[in-house]
């Protein structure tokens, strides 16, 4: 085939049809239409011309302008209407996974097939239509994906009442939520062939980009959390009122956050609190007021200021990949995907099995999150960690110990994997 035939091929597929997306007839060229992107970057209203190559064209004050579809999303009459009930794998769940990691995610398991994944964004708000054409985009359909932006919580109620067959959670799964599933025949949740880790990722601490408070206390975080200090300046700041940027009762980013900053819910909180409805507009709000503060997964900082957090032992947490990898940051978490035992079909099992590969890696750090990859880092004794200890308030006998132990490691590289054991135990 030429390139004539295989460039005539792919406008045909990408044109006339997006899983059976219906578009509407000529006469309604010329109604008006917004593309709105999920993060506010983009938001034009103009008169549809057509839907071609995976892009919006619309005509403007400033002219025709081309839009890529996996960029926004259209509302409007004369948007085309998309049949998402044609996909063969659904997936729902954390905004986090769906907006951050899914779409490049889709795009290297295409890539990995020699196919292209052509992304269009629906009229529903967070929801994604990727449909895999082999032959480098020239070929067949293999597959389609439809990907749904909610909630961790709303990833098991898809699991539970079969609207999704891929689940999403920024946590682990509730024992709770666990027997539900079982009960409904969907397998056991937490066994390897269910419950996959796909990334991990750090809960980062923001503050506007001119605010000179570069780290905090974790005491001090969860003081200004629970509304006992009000002003910058009461944590080595500037003489500026504190705006509390929170996500909203129930999700799964501030059950965590709460669970590790408050000790639970956060009904110890006093005093006003913004609420966010995801990671893309924390960062907006956090950018947008001088003394803000909030909290965003790892890849959705946007320019803010991510700030060190220094433990009850003096050690600085750099929220950083190595740090997310050893788990020694104090808002490291998992990402996981979730599956019914008893609805895997091939399409399904094998993107699952490719999230989870080597081949993946490179893709999850792209996507700006935390790969599963084991790094090394050279043992430094002017690094934060060898500082704390060594200005450590130990008695001398303790001190002596922890200089010999880091005189032995210093030759040595650390690996970024990390094994725990019970106290007093060899068990994990």
């Amino acid at each position: 085939m030429d390139f004539a035939s295989r460039t005539s091929r792919k406008a045909i597929l990408t044109g006339a049809t997006i899983l059976g997306a219906a578009f509407l007839p000529a006469i309604t060229m010329a109604e008006v239409v917004t593309l709105k992107s999920a993060d506010g970057t983009v938001n034009l209203v103009g008169e549809f011309i057509e839907f071609k190559d995976d892009n919006y064209v619309i005509r403007t004050e400033l002219g025709d302008l081309r839009i890529s579809a996996a960029r926004v999303r259209c509302e409007g009459a004369a948007c085309p209407e998309i049949d998402v009930t044609a996909a063969d794998v659904r997936i729902a769940g954390s905004d986090t996974i769906a907006l951050g990691m899914m779409p490049l995610l889709i795009a290297g398991f295409a890539a990995a097939m020699d196919a292209e994944a052509e992304l269009t964004n629906t009229a529903v708000p967070g929801q994604t239509v990727a449909q895999i054409i082999g032959d480098d985009g020239f070929g067949d359909e293999i597959g389609s994906y439809l990907v749904t932006s909610s909630s961790t919580e709303a990833a098991f109620d898809a699991l539970m009442n079969g609207e999704a067959k891929i689940g999403l959670a920024s946590r682990r799964i509730m024992p709770a939520e666990a027997r539900r599933l079982k009960s409904s025949g969907a397998g056991n949740m937490v066994n390897p062939s269910q419950e996959r880790v796909v990334a991990v990722d750090s809960l980062v601490v923001i503050t506007h980009p001119e605010n000179p408070v570069s780290d905090l206390s974790v005491e001090d975080l969860r003081r200004i959390y629970r509304g006992e200090v009000s002003n910058w300046a009461d944590v080595g700041g500037p003489d500026m009122q504190i705006t509390r940027v929170a996500r909203s009762d129930g999700d799964a980013t501030r059950t965590f956050f709460d669970g590790r900053i408050l000790g639970g819910s956060g009904a110890t909180r006093v005093g006003d609190i913004a609420v966010a409805a995801d990671d893309q507009e924390m960062a907006a709000m956090v950018n947008a007021e001088p003394g803000a503060i909030g909290y965003v997964g790892y890849a959705f900082q946007r320019g803010a200021k991510p700030l060190t957090l220094v433990n009850e032992c003096g050690i600085a947490m750099v929220p950083d990949a190595f740090s997310a990898k050893t788990e020694e940051y104090a808002l490291g978490r998992r990402l996981y995907l979730y599956n019914r035992g008893d609805a895997v079909d091939d399409a399904t099992a094998e993107f699952l099995d490719f999230a989870i590969s080597e081949e993946a890696d490179g893709v999850v750090a792209k996507s700006g999150f935390i790969d599963l990859g084991i790094e090394s880092r050279p043992q430094d004794m002017n690094g934060d960690r060898a500082m704390g200890l060594l200005t450590s308030a130990a008695d001398d006998f303790e001190a002596g110990v922890m200089r010999e132990m880091l005189a032995a490691m210093v030759t040595s590289d650390r690996l970024s994997t990390t094994f725990r054991f019970r106290t007093g135990s060899s068990n994990g």
